[in-house]
């Protein structure tokens, strides 16, 4: 059993029934907030996921569907983001400082760097 939790708070914001989240399903899942720093997400369906304000720093995240997800204020710093679908994502003032992968960003994606 894996607990998401709250970055600031603690609480838990989602249980899955799983020992990794690598693959996992986590498809319009409501994530805001959640600390989900180092984790490894490679492969795993976060399209449609709301992970407003996320710590996903040093996340692995590739191969991930993260196709219209909202990852605005996200902190993707040092994410592997390798092969990961980002179409139609939002990534407004998200942090994406260091973060690794060939950005290809197609039509609907929004961006803001932030320094």
């Amino acid at each position: 059993m894996i607990e998401i939790k709250h970055k600031l708070t603690g609480k838990v914001l989602l249980k899955v029934e799983a020992e990794t989240l690598s693959g996992a399903n986590l498809s319009w899942a409501n994530l805001s907030w959640a600390n989900l720093r180092e984790a490894d997400l490679s492969g795993a369906n976060l399209s449609g996921a709301n992970l407003r304000e996320a710590d996903l720093s040093w996340a692995n995240l590739r191969e991930a569907d993260l196709s219209w997800a909202n990852l605005s204020w996200a902190n993707l710093s040092g994410a592997n983001l390798r092969e990961a679908d980002l179409s139609g994502a939002n990534l407004s003032w998200a942090n994406l400082s260091g973060a690794k992968g060939t950005f290809i960003f197609n039509f609907g994606v929004k961006l803001k760097v932030v320094k």
